[in-house]
């Protein structure tokens, strides 16, 4: 099967597709996009978060074929012009990357809630990342990141 799509902004037409590939594995190894990761291929972590049409979706539980004709944005699409989106420099600069596995799916999440709300509260802040799991940290650096993230696009901060 032949799969045309938008990734980040950019058309791409895949073929040979098989009828049971995800979209998460059309991303990573047909396309090389590696920044949603394949960890527990039941939608239950948030680590494959993506966009589709502009809304969040675990791209393990997409099949390829599902994104034909479709807006599929990855954590790679959200920086522009070689400077990463205040998310993820919030990310980088709080220290909410450790091992780096979950953080693809936290961005996306935190993107997602931003976009929707700005000035979250901490209840709506960890109602949206309630959906991704994190092994290394006890999720404050993550927090930490979110409020910073949002300070900055509700522009508190420089």
């Amino acid at each position: 099967m032949r799969v045309t799509t938008s990734l980040n902004g950019v058309e791409h037409v895949v073929d040979d597709v098989w009828e049971g590939e995800s979209l998460l594995y059309l991303l990573r190894e047909r396309v090389g996009l590696p920044g949603s990761k394949n960890a527990c291929e039941q939608g239950e972590c948030g680590s494959c978060t993506v966009y589709l049409d502009g809304v969040p979706a675990c791209a393990c539980l997409v099949a390829a074929g599902q994104a034909s004709g479709r807006e599929v944005t990855t954590v790679e699409g959200l920086s522009s012009d070689n400077e990463l989106h205040p998310v993820q420099r919030a990310f980088v600069e709080c220290g909410a990357v450790q091992c780096g596995f979950c953080t693809p799916g936290f961005v996306m999440s935190t993107h997602e809630l931003l976009n929707r709300c700005p000035r979250p509260s901490e209840e709506e802040i960890r109602e949206a990342l309630a959906g991704n799991l994190c092994r290394c940290t006890g999720y404050e650096k993550i927090l930490d990141a979110v409020r910073s993230a949002s300070d900055e696009i509700a522009g508190d901060r420089p």
